[in-house]
């Protein structure tokens, strides 16, 4: 039975990713780590390599060799710690993966060189190249196949200057040999290990991401239809002004700061008059303008404070906050000439509109918003029956006035 695809698939060989864009994506990820470690390895790399200077000059005599090892070590120090520089400023590990390359040729170069000037201490120099060849792998951050090349040129050019500089017999040269194939392989499974680990976490990361980046748009989503449907609940599609539920909690909320405050709070129903009339004669579409129009006038006429609502149909109800009964019917007898002054009906331009107008309220301790409301709809029939256009101030308001 086969094994399941994974879902990143990465390279056998390398560890990479086989999509190129995910591949570009974790490199430059990952691209200011790599700057600061590579930096860090070769600070610490360059001043190693010189300090065995002081090995060179206490095996050799003042010669050319001496002279020469001792430039070689200088040069591949100034050049490490250049590159350190260099990669800490200009480092790229997407764009710019030479540079992060050049230390180790430079470092492998500088170690066979130094078979060559010192051939003597090639056993010494067997162990530097196993250290070396572990640090290439594991020490300084680069891509598997950079790292491969650069070992494979570090121990064929060791092992070949070896045989040019030294009478190591066959035999010794088979046993470096399997020990750099040993040194290698451990080293490169190393790496692939990592690479491979690496990006999986990498993948694992970004998915999560992905996935947070979507919950939140939905979260964004669901609060966004969330307020649209509280818009609804709590607003009158027709009039904009608030729903009946909605002004019965917003008055409530009104009434109950009155009372603790001891402040006067008044309460009006509004009506027009022979709304049926409107619609049978020009229609419901001349009647939703006509609520739209008067709406609008009730909203700019009123104060930031008062709340309005449509309680029905063709009636309204307003919440007027410190406000007496007295200066509600000032307020609701402006409020007719306003809206006897708007012109709505097209088919009839000289038709007025009036609305009636009921008022409830005081300073009463014991009255509830139910209560309100029926005072200010008894006040509103007793001015339909009186007429209409009117402004009618309730029984109960006027036999405390």
């Amino acid at each position: 039975m086969s094994s399941p695809t994974p879902r990143y698939p990465l390279h056998r060989l390398t560890g990479q990713f086989l999509e190129p864009a995910r591949e570009a994506s974790y490199r430059r990820e990952i691209a200011p780590r790599a700057r600061l470690e590579s930096s860090l390895a070769l600070c610490v790399a360059a001043p190693v390599f010189g300090m065995f200077a002081i090995s060179d000059y206490h095996y050799l005599e003042p010669s050319i060799e001496l002279t020469l090892l001792l430039a070689m070590r200088l040069v591949v120090v100034v050049a490490c710690l250049a590159l350190a520089v260099a990669i800490g400023r200009l480092g790229d590990f997407s764009r710019r993966l030479w540079l992060h390359a050049l230390p180790l040729w430079i470092l492998a170069t500088g170690i066979i060189l130094i078979v060559l000037l010192r051939p003597e201490s090639l056993a010494t120099q067997v162990t530097a190249l196993v250290v070396a060849t572990i640090a290439f792998y594991l020490l300084i951050p680069n891509l598997l196949p950079v790292v491969a090349f650069a070992s494979l040129y570090l121990n064929l050019g060791f092992l070949a200057s070896a045989v040019a500089m030294t009478d190591i017999s066959a035999v010794v040269v088979l046993r470096i040999g399997l020990l750099l194939v040993m040194t290698n392989a451990v080293g490169f499974f190393a790496l692939l290990r990592l690479e491979r680990l690496q990006r999986t976490q990498f993948a694992l990361l970004e998915e999560e991401r992905v996935q947070n980046r979507q919950l939140m748009e939905e979260i964004a989503h669901r609060k966004s239809l969330e307020a649209q449907l509280r818009q609804v609940a709590e607003r009158d599609e027709l009039t904009g002004l608030d729903s009946r539920r909605h002004f019965m909690a917003r008055a409530e909320a009104l009434l109950r700061r009155a009372r603790h405050e001891k402040a006067p709070f008044s309460l009006f129903m509004i009506d027009v008059d022979h709304f049926k009339a409107i619609n049978d004669t020009w229609g419901h579409g001349q009647g939703d303008r006509v609520l739209a129009a008067l709406a609008e006038t009730c909203q700019r006429s009123l104060r930031p404070q008062d709340v309005i609502g449509r309680f029905g149909g063709e009636e309204f109800i307003v919440a007027l906050p410190d406000t007496h009964p007295r200066e509600a019917l000032m307020v609701a007898e402006r409020l007719q000439q306003r809206i006897s002054d708007l012109e709505v009906m097209e088919a009839l331009p000289e038709h007025r509109l009036t609305v009636t107008i009921g008022i409830a309220g005081g300073v009463d301790e014991d009255a509830d918003l139910d209560t309100l409301i029926q005072q200010a709809d008894q006040a509103l029939y007793a001015g339909k029956h009186a007429g209409r256009n009117r402004a009618v101030v309730s029984q109960e308001v006027s036999d405390e006035a």
